[in-house]
């Protein structure tokens, strides 16, 4: 597996290791960090790498830096530059992976804007463990974070403290993963990635407003469900006793791709293999992310 080799801060390339962040910089002392993870996918054919649904990454990220009050943006065209540039400089062989953090680079007090920078890297990532196998998720006794608290559909830092309690309790509680509910007791979303379920036959996702982030992961399996079968994502409130009504699950997300879930709460989701629709969802996806298939060309930026 190819390793990182250049990193970038602030549009300069420089050596990985070299990397650094004072210390009492508010995006370490407050968490003044909005990110994003994109992927660039190999395409198995001609060996071109693409970012996927990039516009749509740094249109969100954009929105998190005007809710916390950056002092300064940065457009779509500027982003596309740097990422472009920070992947032929790692000369990768296999699809990367990207993490983009935008924060308050310098020293101040809770309300300072600025000054604002910016850290790209490039760096291989494995495939998840659980991919063929499936998941089993907990439930939760932490809650998702609330819109009017700390607003989940804001991709900041600070919002991932709830999903590494909630993680770390998952672990310590014997599951591979969890599912968190909302301050009013319906499921929300796992701690990074996003919930799907198939209850009669039906395709269900929590809404955007039971405290989720609004994933381009799962916008992308909601429109390409409709193309392939011509029927709604049912996208509604779930209750957690649902869950164990569930003939398939799966979780989604730039970082996850598509997890089949096959326990919930140690009770069996169906029969506890990972099930045709989540099947059909996840072949679907990685053709349209590697090039496979030609549907949604403008989903796929060449790099």
């Amino acid at each position: 597996m190819w390793e990182s080799k250049v990193i970038m801060m602030n549009g300069e390339l420089m050596p990985f290791e070299d990397a650094r962040l004072h210390p009492l910089s508010l995006a370490v002392a407050y968490a003044t960090t909005v990110f994003e993870g994109v992927r660039a996918y190999r395409s198995p054919e001609s060996g071109e790498f693409a970012f996927f649904r990039l516009d749509e990454h740094i249109k969100r990220l954009q929105t998190g830096m005007k809710v916390m009050r950056f002092e300064q943006a940065y457009d779509v065209d500027f982003f596309t530059e740097c990422l472009t540039r920070l992947v032929h400089a790692n000369e990768p062989d296999s699809d990367v992976y990207i993490r983009l953090l935008v924060y308050i680079e310098g020293a101040g007090l809770m309300a300072t804007t600025g000054p604002v920078g910016f850290t790209a890297a490039a760096m291989p990532r494995k495939k998840p463990k659980f991919a063929e196998t499936g998941m089993s998720l907990g439930v939760s006794s932490w809650q998702r974070l609330s819109d009017n608290a700390s607003p989940p559909r804001i991709k900041c830092t600070a919002n991932y403290h709830n999903a590494r309690l909630t993680m770390l309790q998952a672990k310590a509680d014997g599951y591979d993963g969890a599912l968190m509910l909302t301050p009013q007791g319906k499921v929300s979303e796992a701690p990074i990635a996003c919930f799907f379920m198939v209850r009669d036959g039906k395709l269900i996702t929590p809404d955007i407003t039971s405290n989720i982030l609004e994933s381009i992961t799962r916008d992308t399996i909601i429109t390409r469900y409709k193309e392939l079968t011509g029927l709604e994502v049912e996208e509604r409130v779930v209750d957690r006793s649902e869950l164990y009504f569930a003939e398939e699950a799966f979780l989604c997300g730039t970082g996850q791709e598509i997890l089949p879930v096959t326990a919930i709460d140690r009770l069996p989701v169906g029969d506890g293999s990972v099930g045709p629709i989540t099947e059909k969802m996840r072949q679907d996806y990685f053709n349209i992310v590697r090039g496979v298939s030609d549907v949604h060309p403008e989903w796929r930026t060449l790099i």
